[in-house]
């Protein structure tokens, strides 16, 4: 395969996933607005159930990354009834484990909602919409895992179209539930809710007529189900790490004083806009990963493990220009106090020379993921996570800045890719076959 061709393959991937991944912020900006109009006691429940949300799904995207190295893996080695089963299987685990935490969710958000300190009355109202778009959550990590399938099928396209429908319709039937049936934000979380379960019929559906196309039979196989579970526990724990280090990046900020917080949360928004970007190279490389490896093609997995890299790169350098060309206008556009807009703009300039290393990252990982190496994973986010922690801390104990506190973060992401990268450079993630 010639390098353009392959450039071609990412691309039909990597573009599409891109569009969907853009599409799922957009919602909450809308729902955001939607809601706003109520009121800011309704804005700041919803800000407190968003986030409950957040974590459950941020811990749930194994089932998508899980079932698409699992899928692309299979489909590599000539088996796409298997690849199609083990999809199943993985959507079946996201169906089980979304009712249990529906169950926890639905009585008890008052109490898990109460944890965050807000007023009774913001609590409350948080409470009500988390009850109802807590039904939901069993749809909407069937609608992560039936993702991850199609990816793994090498199919990025339906996923697109179906975020696209679904977004459409919750918007349509939030207006129309929190403003002409009067139901206030419960409107909004019913709208969103059944919104998602007509995602999960959709893209469910889509993957159970190609398994009965293949004569897999639609049946439950827990023995399926639970090798789904150990590669998805391991993912689970990468994911924990990462946010982790999230976290302690956003406290570390917090100490800084109100005018860094708020420099920070611009910074950090456009940089999680640009993440969208890197990160939809990291998923084609997960797709096309599995499907190379599968086949035993260890010199293709090569060949995207550098072009996913390559474009990665370049895209984080065309970032990192960005950043310094336009970090006056960005910063101005997002806060009116100079203090802020001094601070985000020298965090900028930092955020420019580090993209391109945060973008290695991203790749390595999609890279690692695709070939199922998810225990080293985990292992390499909490040894990189641990060595991050120093380098944060002495941020918080000096009030070094806003600046120096994305350097510590650039540190974080040069330990990810000199960890990453060392694992790839070696053959032990080439495990061969289905």
């Amino acid at each position: 395969m010639t390098r353009r061709s392959l450039d071609r393959e990412i691309l039909a991937l990597a573009v599409p996933a891109f569009a969907t991944l853009i599409a799922e912020p957009m919602l909450v900006l809308a729902d955001t607005f939607i809601v706003g109009h109520l009121g800011t006691p309704h804005l700041g429940g919803l800000t407190l159930a968003s986030n409950v949300v957040g974590i459950v799904v941020g811990l749930s995207v194994f089932l998508a990354y899980g079932t698409t190295a699992m899928v692309s893996r299979r489909l590599g080695a000539g088996d796409r009834a298997g690849a199609l089963s083990s999809g199943i299987d993985g959507m079946v685990l996201g169906a089980l484990l979304g009712l249990v935490v529906a169950a926890v969710l639905v009585p008890f958000a008052p109490a898990v909602l109460g944890l965050y300190g807000a007023s009774a009355e913001v609590t409350a109202l948080g409470a009500a919409y988390l009850r109802v778009v807590a039904l939901g959550l069993p749809a909407l990590l069937v609608i992560l895992a039936s993702t991850g399938v199609l990816r793994g099928l090498q199919d990025t396209r339906t996923p697109l179209r179906v975020v696209v429908t679904i977004n459409l319709l919750n918007i349509a039937l939030n207006v129309a539930l929190v403003y002409g049936a009067g139901w206030g934000i419960v409107g909004a979380a019913t709208g969103t809710a059944v919104s998602q379960w007509i995602g999960a019929a959709l893209l469910g559906g889509a993957v159970v007529r190609g398994a009965r196309r293949e004569g897999v039979r639609l049946r439950f196989a827990p023995g399926g189900v639970l090798a789904a579970a150990r590669l998805g526990g391991w993912l689970v724990v990468r994911n924990a790490a990462l946010q982790l280090a999230l976290l302690l990046t956003t406290v570390t900020a917090a100490s800084l004083g109100t005018t860094a917080l708020a420099a920070h949360q611009v910074v950090n928004t456009l940089w999680h806009t640009v993440a969208y970007g890197v990160d939809a190279f990291a998923i084609a490389a997960q797709a096309l990963v599995g499907l190379r490896l599968g086949a035993g093609d260890v010199r293709g997995a090569r060949a995207v493990l550098g072009r996913v890299v390559a474009w990665g790169v370049g895209f984080g350098v065309v970032v990192g220009v960005l950043a310094v060309l336009l970090r006056g206008p960005l910063s101005g556009a997002f806060s009116p106090d100079p203090a802020v807009q001094d601070a985000a703009g020298a965090a900028l300039l930092v955020l420019a020379l580090i993209a391109p290393i945060g973008a290695v990252a991203f790749q390595l990982d999609g890279v690692l993921i695709g070939a199922g190496d998810a225990r080293f994973l985990a292992l390499a986010g909490i040894a990189t996570t641990v060595a991050y922690a120093p380098f944060v801390g002495a941020v918080w104990a000096t009030s070094a800045g806003l600046a120096w506190l994305w350097a510590a973060y650039g540190a974080w992401l040069a330990f990810r890719s000199v960890v990453l990268g060392l694992r790839t450079r070696s053959d032990r993630w080439l495990r061969l076959g289905a």
